[in-house]
């Protein structure tokens, strides 16, 4: 089924698919919730519980984000992991969900960190797809700032062709070349929901402290091909003393588990069983 609940004044969207474990998951940015539809259908025994992220898809943005957090764009609104962290809680009040196993690709892996300082207690494990703990360093901010210029300035059309085009591995581009028009199919976000995007990225807090505190089991993916989210960054995440599975992708890019659905699936069927009844 599909769903709609309301958090912080903003109508946020959602799929709840089959019966099982219940599992979140959550999608990068610049697209929807159906990055993870490749995945889940590969996987089975899971409840496959997907919002849209708060402005991509059919979630609304909201009209009440705070601005000033990002000093190089001091007027940029910004959408904060702590926000998307709270949106999440909001879909487990409105769907009775005390506990689940999350995922997150990039942004959304970000956003369970949060989760993570933020409601423990909610997550029995946690499987990371091309994300991070490290923040921002100095280079990764100027771009941030010049992305959100050009959305203003420009639109986001050339933004997300080039992401299309980019983000993806080189395998997955040579081998499927229908993949770039498929993922910006779903790159639908506003300009003013990729500025609060951006800025929310760039103002993320480090959690590489916050990986010391992980006492459930981790999951870690990485893409060898990602251009966005190294393997090495990656690595950071053994530190979790809930114990840290890691595996690195050959071929995949950021997209991971939209490019290899059947070999992500392989990885995680095996680890999501220990959380079985």
């Amino acid at each position: 089924m599909s769903g709609n609940y309301l958090s912080d004044g903003a109508r946020l969207s959602f799929s709840d698919l089959g019966a099982g474990l219940p599992l979140i998951l959550l999608h990068p940015t610049p697209l929807d919730r159906d990055y993870w539809r490749p995945l889940t259908r590969e996987l089975a025994g899971i409840r496959a519980i997907v919002p849209d992220l708060r402005g991509h898809g059919l979630s609304e943005l909201g009209s009440a984000l705070p601005a000033g957090g990002f000093a190089k764009v001091p007027d940029a609104p910004v959408l904060t992991m702590a926000q998307l962290a709270a949106d999440v809680l909001g879909l487990l009040d409105q769907l009775q969900i005390p506990k689940a196993v999350f995922a997150g690709c990039s942004i959304g892996g970000y956003a369970l960190l949060e989760l993570w300082r933020r409601a423990p207690q909610c997550i029995s494990g946690i499987v990371f797809v091309c994300s991070k703990p490290q923040p921002d360093v100095e280079a990764n901010l100027a771009k941030r700032a010049e992305t959100i210029n050009r959305a203003r300035a420009e639109g986001v059309s050339k933004l997300f062709d080039g992401m299309a085009e980019t983000l993806p591995g080189a395998t997955a581009r040579h081998d499927r070349p229908e993949i770039v028009a498929e993922l910006r199919a779903r790159m639908t976000l506003t300009p003013e929901a990729e500025v609060a995007v951006q800025a929310g990225l760039a103002t993320r807090p480090d959690s590489v402290p916050t990986v010391a505190t992980i006492r459930v089991p981790v999951l870690a993916i990485a893409g060898s091909e990602d251009s966005s989210v190294s393997p090495a960054e990656m690595e950071a995440l053994k530190a979790a003393p809930g114990g840290c599975e890691y595996h690195v992708l050959p071929g995949a890019g950021h997209f991971a588990a939209y490019e290899q659905p059947r070999k992500v699936a392989a990885l995680m069927a095996p680890w999501l069983r220990q959380f079985d009844a």
